[in-house]
């Protein structure tokens, strides 16, 4: 809009925008780089590489007056990251930082061999610094979403296209100087980068979806349904290989109590907690499922025995007999358990499933007239005589005619 005014105003227009082209870039690869929040030297090389990216469009623009000042500033686009490199070497290291140095020597010995150039250098100086940029955006882009998706593949072709392109438009300049391109086409990779990162936030989406279909959204353990693909997956393989398969309900007591007293956010963080209490107890190899709202279950497969699973379920059930506090609050909550081995008890997943339940709620049973039996009987409080009205009739107590 603004590259046909006079010659201040154009200048300026075309220092801010490829000063903004850059900068974009930058921040871009900041963006990708997943340390950046915790390491303060991430914070000085993005100002480095913002400031001598800036410094130096700012100089070629108004070349000659600071042509001279070229030559430093070039430098300090190499010298700079290298510095910042070395200076945090001891606390931190890490391939995308030894990338940005690289990059950026490279563009620092480019420069100062053709920017002085007196046909072509200010353009190739232009041209190598976004280059640089563009190629460190897809490098980063790469590194981010290495994995084998169509949105991956087009959006990292077509970063590594989007700087190519500042490698294509000097090489035509040069060679077919009569060749009239139009700017749709030298804009084409950043619509293919879009369309990519469409297809990328999609595919996020669908995973996402796939993910909640399967697993529990609280807690992240898998649901009812992912828990019996692997217990028949399980059983099979049992079936196969002659072992056995052991598959434990538990069920946490006065949960509900919980819920009512402390609140359903406490009853929330209560099953988080346990979740994984449980899951750090057992092998990788076994299952730890949420299938009801307080109801956990747990696959263990070879090598097992019901002993094994015994003692299994008698380490879950005591991980839950000291109280847990969570916003000042303390609950304590205990834990029922049914164990069901495969092919001792059933030979299929569902009666696998039925034989365990059943289990356990004839243990909770047990254990509710367990207390209820040891509990204390308070003696029963009899009247004074004189509280008894005339003419009322105790219990027990046959009046006279």
């Amino acid at each position: 809009m603004f590259l046909g005014a006079p010659a201040p105003w154009a200048d300026l227009a075309t220092f801010i925008g490829l000063a903004a082209l850059a900068s974009a870039g930058v921040l871009f690869m900041w963006a990708a780089v997943p340390h950046r929040a915790k390491q303060r030297s991430s914070r000085w090389m993005l100002i480095a590489l913002l400031t001598t990216y800036t410094l130096y469009f700012g100089l070629l623009v108004i070349d000659p007056i600071a042509s001279w000042a070229l030559t430093p500033v070039a430098v300090l686009i190499g010298v700079c990251p290298l510095a910042i490199s070395l200076l945090t070497l001891s606390s931190f290291t890490h391939p995308l930082r030894w990338t940005i140095v690289g990059l950026n020597l490279g563009l620092s010995v480019f420069l100062l061999i053709f920017q002085h150039q007196p046909s072509m250098g200010p353009m190739l100086a232009f041209e190598a610094v976004l280059f640089t940029v563009y190629l460190g955006c897809a490098i980063h882009f790469w590194f981010t979403y290495s994995r084998a998706t169509a949105g991956a593949f087009i959006t990292i072709a077509a970063f590594f296209a989007w700087a190519g392109v500042f490698v294509a438009g000097p090489c035509i300049a040069y060679y077919f100087p009569n060749l009239h391109l139009e700017n749709e086409v030298w804009n084409l990779p950043k619509y293919v980068v879009a369309v990519g990162m469409i297809m990328l936030l999609l595919e996020d989406q669908l995973e996402y979806n796939k993910y909640l279909a399967l697993h529990d959204e609280l807690t992240g353990l898998p649901n009812r349904r992912l828990f019996q693909d692997r217990l028949v997956g399980s059983i099979e393989r049992a079936r196969r290989t002659g072992t056995h398969v052991a598959l434990l309900l538990l069920d946490l007591d006065n949960f509900k109590l919980v819920n009512d007293t402390a609140g359903h956010h406490v009853g929330d963080q209560l099953l988080k907690h346990v979740s994984e209490l449980f899951t750090g107890r057992v092998r990788k190899s076994d299952t730890v499922a949420r299938t009801g709202g307080d109801e956990f279950s747990v696959i263990l497969e070879e090598p097992m025995t019901r002993a094994d699973a015994a003692r299994v379920g008698k380490i879950l059930t005591k991980l839950l007999e000291e109280p847990i506090t969570f916003d000042g609050k303390s609950v304590q909550v205990g834990a029922s358990v049914g164990i069901a081995v495969f092919p001792d008890d059933a030979k299929d997943a569902e009666s696998l499933r039925i034989a365990a339940d059943l289990r356990m709620y004839a243990g909770k049973n047990a254990a509710r007239e367990e207390a209820a039996a040891n509990a204390p009987v308070e003696p029963l409080k009899r009247k004074s005589p004189r509280a008894v009205k005339t003419g009322t009739r105790l219990p027990g107590l046959q009046t006279a005619e």
